[in-house]
């Protein structure tokens, strides 16, 4: 399975995916848009709009969702099988008040 993750460094939507992924022992492709404005154009080009996470399953995009969401997917797709084990994030929230505060220390770039 090819999978690219469109995500921000640090973002709890991106984060929540991420753990997905890793819950699933998947391999991906993190693709930092925020830092690389080719990669966001990319990400717009094949989502077709400017959100993110956006992740992409084997040609297949998935735009503007949740870790929940992609966890769904590959369930429903039988692409993973169900696993009890846990994930150290919230897989469907964006960033804790903690995380915006930190970030607003740090410059970070909107295309």
């Amino acid at each position: 399975m090819k999978i690219k993750a469109y995500l921000k460094p640090s973002c709890g939507w991106s984060n929540g995916v991420r753990a997905i992924l890793r819950k699933h022992g998947l391999e991906f492709e993190d693709i930092d848009i925020i830092n690389n404005r080719e990669n966001y154009a990319e990400m717009v080009k094949k989502s077709g709009q400017p959100l993110s996470p956006c992740v992409e399953i084997d040609g297949v995009m998935l735009a503007d969702i949740s870790g929940e969401e992609v966890e769904n997917y590959l369930l429903s797709n039988d692409l993973v099988k169900p696993t009890a084990e846990a994930v150290n994030v919230p897989t469907n929230a964006g960033c804790s008040d903690e995380e915006h505060a930190k970030m607003a220390t740090k410059t970070v770039r909107f295309f």
